[in-house]
């Protein structure tokens, strides 16, 4: 087996280079996911060596045995974090071009096997089905050729630069990817919404819409930063995703960052959540997630038949709108604080979802509500809304709820022309003001729930912040409303016109 050779420590500027390389390659004709697994193979592969030879020379100094006998031992599994067998190491994959493909398979389908947890997360990518094309073969060899740049172990790697550039590519094809309904939230408002719920060792975090783990990523980060990694490995990580694919790309990501204990499921949370008890859901200290907005199919009857109904006690959602099914999950499953990511309807609208939003409103657990910038999301330009809430609130304001306006919190993105970006200061000040609980002039008013009533339970920040005889305020909810009724009346104008098309004899 051959020794792992570092050529000087690889920095987190040369793998973002190294993958944008590979990104230029791809462009936007190939899945990008197929770099990412790349990546992951080519990490454990580099990473086995490494774990092979600190094993070695650990058993030769504690029985002194031989080099050969000791590095028979030390493949046992008890020395690795995910087994490798020898004969699908990285070097073994790629010295035989011709069967660069079925040797990649090959490679990729072992590894599955012999780790479990790695089953059903890096075999979801088929190489043989990609080189079906002799150009895809091509750029399978210029990309393997590409990744031989550098040695990715722990002793070649700079800090946190593997899982860097593993965001890297996700925040890269962010844009691209949100025209085919991928989301990727920017990382500056997980930022945001972590540092509000501000995690501790020992406390549990749950994203039931985990996308690619960035938001469970960055609750393990915060701790890091503030206490260390100890203290963030005691931090227990929860998340959920829907899409089997999605889900393989958090559990990749997970692990590339040096996260050892993550809890990542399949499953849809809204209907068949996977994080149980013996008596019913797991509760957590901590929820946050950025659910997909207006989410459509989880009507009353769909809802229904679900498991744990009683979730969804304060209302059941319209088809067209499934946001305080998803608002009602996460308090249900929060032993204490919850952030969420939503689109501003949730503040306004009628009906059903008003009737939700009134029992939560009179629940007296909703903490803040904290208008965002608008484009500042992939895959929309719409201004979202972080809703926090508190089971705990502070006795001193426990019949109050904050309203903070951050729509003008932000500066201009460094790499895409059409988009904001909530950069540090914004963060900071917006996450003082949430923590001091206080009204800043033309910025946050703390306002009653008794005041909230009289308001209709009309939860849109400008309702509160911005004066009331503001020219340039917004009634958005009027202005819903509004449009509303005109499409009332086009539909009965449309009606009665085809009536009369039809005595006429033009429409059947």
């Amino acid at each position: 087996m051959a020794m792992v050779d570092c050529f000087g420590k690889v920095t987190k500027a040369d793998l973002i280079k190294l993958v944008d390389d590979a990104a230029d390659l791809i462009r936007t004709s190939v899945d990008y996911k197929y770099i990412l697994v790349l990546l992951f193979i080519k990490r454990l592969s580099d990473r086995w060596k490494e774990e092979v030879e600190d094993a070695k020379t650990e058993i030769m100094e504690e029985t002194g045995i031989d080099e050969s006998e000791a590095i028979k031992r030390a493949v046992r599994e008890e020395y690795h974090s995910f087994m490798v067998p020898e004969n699908v190491l990285w070097d073994n994959i790629r010295k035989d071009k011709e069967k660069l493909t079925e040797n990649l398979s090959k490679a990729i389908n072992e590894i599955a096997k012999e780790n479990k947890e790695l089953d059903g997360v890096i075999n979801r990518i088929d190489f043989i089905d990609f080189t079906k094309s002799r150009e895809n073969r091509i750029l399978l060899e210029q990309l393997i050729a590409l990744f031989d740049k550098y040695t990715f172990s722990n002793r070649c790697i700079e800090g946190d630069a593997m899982g860097d550039a593993y965001e890297h590519i996700l925040m890269r094809f962010a844009p691209e990817k949100a025209k085919e309904g991928e989301v990727y939230t920017p990382r500056e408002v997980v930022r945001l919404m972590v540092d509000i719920l501000d995690p501790q060792p020992g406390m549990s975090v749950y994203d039931p819409a985990c996308g690619s783990g960035g938001m469970l990523i960055e609750a393990y980060e915060h701790v890091k930063r503030k206490i260390g990694e100890d203290g963030a490995n005691r931090v227990g990580l929860y998340g959920e995703e829907r899409s089997p694919t999605t889900y393989a790309l958090a559990k990749m990501n997970t692990i590339l960052h040096g996260i050892s204990e993550s809890h990542l499921e399949v499953g849809d949370s809204l209907l068949y959540p996977k994080f149980k008890t013996a008596s019913g859901l797991r509760p957590f200290d901590l929820v946050l997630a950025n659910p997909p907005w207006a989410q459509k199919g989880y009507g009353e009857e769909t809802l229904k038949q679900a498991e744990f109904k009683d979730r969804y006690s304060d209302g059941f959602v319209p088809q067209r709108y499934g946001d305080w099914a998803w608002i009602q999950h996460m308090l249900y499953t929060s032993k204490s604080k919850v952030a969420v990511i939503m689109d501003q309807g949730v503040l306004f609208r009628g009906n059903s979802e008003k009737v939700i939003r009134k029992k939560v409103v009179d629940e007296k657990t909703l903490e803040s509500v904290i208008l965002l910038p608008d484009k500042i999301f992939y895959n929309t330009g719409a201004a979202g809304v972080v809703l926090t809430f508190n089971k705990n609130k502070q006795e001193s304001h426990r019949d109050d709820i904050l309203f903070i306006d951050a729509s003008k919190e932000f500066g201009k993105h460094q790499n895409i022309k059409k988009l904001n970006i909530i950069n540090e200061e914004n963060i900071n000040n917006i996450v003082s003001t949430y923590t001091d609980f206080e009204s800043k002039e033309g910025f946050s008013k703390v306002v009653s729930v008794e005041e909230i009533k009289a308001k209709d339970y009309d939860l849109n920040v400008s309702t509160y912040v911005n004066p009331v005889n503001d020219e340039n305020s917004i009634d958005i909810s009027g202005t819903i409303e509004g449009l509303n009724e005109i499409n009332i009346e086009l539909t009965e104008v449309e009606y009665k016109l085809n009536g009369y098309l039809r005595e006429l004899g033009y429409i059947e």
